[in-house]
């Protein structure tokens, strides 16, 4: 809308250069509640997203904003802290209202909603944050409070202010009890958090950068993605055939892995292990298993998350070679510090990950799924319905080995994710007796984790490389005067010792 068609109630303001062009309040509201809905509703959660988009700006209904917003013409208007007053602020009235409307509407569940929705809509902006010491406090202030009394002084639209739909069913909540998985719940509250960001952040960017939401889509889906791999694939063999290699041992053992990933991809979604040693041609088997699991069973995306920087770029390039740079979302840090390796619709999809193809790193991926600020889980609802491959897998950080393995389980459990531990060195992630007895750790249940090859000693076998030849007695060391003529004895050799004055030496 143009300087003389103002809407009622404005949520956002942009220049066209010639004119101030006005962003309806009510129909964000509207837009971004139906958009957050249809993205919970993959995981069984939308009635929770479509209330909490509703309400999630309703702090801009308060004279003070819209009288600012209007008077300013500042593009960042909306943008809750970047400019200081009482009156710019808006997102508690809507946690507020949440607390004193669905408590009239059912005394038992209404508190229950409420303080999900609380968590959602006050920190869309600054982040989720804790109850106590955090929201609690925050809602007892004056000026909180004053925000929700001015916002409901106006005569809000009751379609927003009170939806029909009634409460979200309760069931819904993922508590902590269930699987004796921790975390559960706040992976939901999270996961539900990612919906109204996104949203949110969509539907503005939709007014704010028109175009933009073009540059989002025309990715090659993923059953084409399979279809090109598979081509490559028998290229590929069709070329070693040719030089007359296939027969060699490392050829025949690499088809029987690509076999065995085509085949294991149809059983159901789950957890997997592929164990394979290097030179295995593990990379693009892995991806061979990912793309065929993702479209015989509806998989929306795979993720191929890798430890090394150095790694990711080398498989990147790879699966560059196949797809083509257009089809391949490299997002890490080196990438985001360098402009040449990103493309407006690359650095796009490295925000909200809707790309049929994501190849990040360890740190991207589960940082997105302990974070709190809105940046990093604006993309985690994408997670839902995905196949996740974690290469090198035995990498995952031993620090946070814990509650890394209760958020997969998680992710595998309640989102509809397929997970695939691929690694030459297998990593125990199994609950049994005598694992690490010492942490409790809590692992995979015996028999959740489906090994793709049939016979990993036998590959490991054919595929052998080095042969350990072990002292007679371990617990006898050797001198340097019986050493050095071991070393003497060989062109090259790595020594290991113990300190730099050793090595000197």
């Amino acid at each position: 809308m143009e300087d003389d068609e103002q809407p009622q109630w404005v949520a956002h303001v942009r220049s066209d250069g010639l004119h101030l062009q006005w962003h309806s309040l009510d129909e964000h509201l509207n837009k971004v509640s139906a958009l957050a809905a249809d993205f919970a509703a993959e995981f069984g959660a939308a009635p929770w997203a479509a209330l909490a988009g509703i309400w999630h700006d309703l702090g801009k209904y308060r004279e003070g904003f819209q009288r600012y917003i209007r008077q300013c013409g500042d593009p960042d208007a909306h943008i809750e802290g970047r400019v200081a007053g009482p009156e710019k602020t808006h997102s508690a009235a809507g946690a507020l209202w949440a607390q004193q409307y669905l408590t009239e509407v059912d005394k038992r569940s209404g508190p229950v909603v409420a303080r999900v929705l609380a968590y959602l809509i006050a920190g869309h902006h600054a982040g989720l944050d804790n109850w106590f010491g955090g929201l609690h406090e925050r809602f007892n202030r004056e000026d909180t409070i004053r925000e929700k009394c001015d916002a409901l002084a106006v005569a809000i639209p009751e379609a927003i202010l009170k939806p029909s739909a009634g409460l979200p069913d309760l069931n819904a909540i993922r508590t902590d009890q269930k699987d004796n998985i921790p975390g559960r719940f706040a992976l939901w509250v999270r996961m539900l958090f990612s919906c109204l960001v996104d949203a949110d952040f969509l539907d503005t960017e939709r007014f704010m950068s028109q175009g933009k939401a073009e540059a989002r889509s025309g990715f090659m889906p993923v059953d084409e993605l399979e279809k090109r791999l598979a081509e490559r694939l028998t290229l590929m063999a069709q070329e070693v055939a040719a030089r007359g290699e296939a027969g060699s041992q490392v050829n025949l053992k690499r088809a029987e892995v690509l076999r065995a990933c085509l085949a294991k991809a149809e059983l159901p979604p789950g957890v997997f292990s592929l164990t394979v040693p290097t030179g295995g041609g593990k990379t693009l088997s892995s991806l061979a298993f990912a793309l065929r699991h993702a479209v015989r069973h509806g998989k929306r995306r795979v993720i191929y998350a890798i430890p090394y920087t150095s790694i990711i770029e080398q498989t990147a390039g790879i699966f560059r070679s196949i797809f083509g740079d257009e089809n391949v979302i490299e997002h890490h840090s080196n990438v985001e510090v360098d402009d040449k390796q990103e493309t407006a619709r690359s650095r796009l999809a490295c925000e909200t990950w809707d790309a049929p193809l994501i190849v990040t790193t360890n740190v991207q991926l589960l940082e997105s799924l302990f974070a709190s600020r809105t940046s990093r889980c604006r993309k985690l609802h994408n997670l839902v319905g995905s196949v996740i491959v974690l290469d090198e897998a035995q990498l995952l950080p031993v620090p946070y080995l814990q509650p890394v393995v209760d958020v997969l389980r998680l992710l595998v459990k309640d989102y509809g994710v397929t997970l695939v531990l691929c690694t030459a060195t297998q990593p125990t992630l199994e609950s049994r007796n005598g694992f690490d007895q010492a942490r409790q750790l809590r692992g995979f249940a015996a028999g959740e984790i489906r090994e793709i090859v049939d016979d990993v000693t036998g590959l490991y076998g054919a595929l052998e490389r080095v042969r350990v030849h072990l002292p007679a007695d371990l617990k006898t060391p050797c001198n340097w005067e019986q050493l050095a003529p071991q070393i003497a004895g060989h062109d090259a050799v790595l020594a290991v010792v113990g300190r730099r004055a050793d090595a000197r030496e």
